[in-house]
């Protein structure tokens, strides 16, 4: 992961009300995303996952860059949970609250039985994940494992799950720059 990590000590750091906001091309597509960096985070995440799934799942918006290079290399379909309602037969809203936001998403495609896995850019709060957890639960789906390219260390809404997300590299953030855990 040698280039995310050089990456993440370029990556500028803005100040967000006290709040020390990582800007980062795979977590918020600024600065212009290096396709070496987004291959290395690709190629990463193929080698941390379990593979053996029905379904790419990943939320909007960032994690459709890498969830669709995932499912070109891999072949595996994908499924993008959308911050809108479409009124398509089957949809599943559910809800998300993190840190900074709380709004409604919705899943299409995702039924009973199926394997999936969760990928996404940056686990930070893990309210977003938690509660696409929470709804591909009451679907019945099998989630096989969930991998984020980027992890803020700390406790995480993750944490009062069943579940448990891999990482590709694990950070904190601060006024001084990024460090890699």
């Amino acid at each position: 992961m040698q280039r995310l990590e050089e990456s993440l000590h370029e990556a500028p750091i803005i100040d967000k009300d006290g709040y020390s906001y990582l800007v980062h091309p795979i977590s918020n597509g600024v600065p212009m995303l290096d396709p070496q960096l987004l291959r290395e985070v690709v190629v990463g995440i193929t080698r941390a996952a379990d593979l053996d799934v029905d379904k790419i799942v990943a939320p909007e918006a960032m994690g459709i860059h890498i969830a669709t290079a995932l499912s070109l290399q891999t072949d595996v379909p994908l499924v993008v949970i959308r911050k809108r309602e479409y009124g398509l037969d089957g949809e599943v809203a559910l809800h998300q609250t993190t840190g900074y936001s709380e709004s409604e998403m919705f899943i299409n495609d995702i039924e009973d039985g199926d394997r999936v896995l969760v990928v996404d850019d940056l686990l930070s709060t893990g309210g977003t994940l938690a509660a696409i957890c929470g709804a591909l639960d009451d679907i019945g789906a099998e989630v096989s494992d969930i991998v984020v390219a980027i992890r803020k260390v700390g406790e995480t809404a993750l944490d009062d799950t069943d579940y448990e997300a891999t990482s590709l590299v694990d950070i904190s953030v601060d006024e001084e720059g990024v460090e890699i855990h």
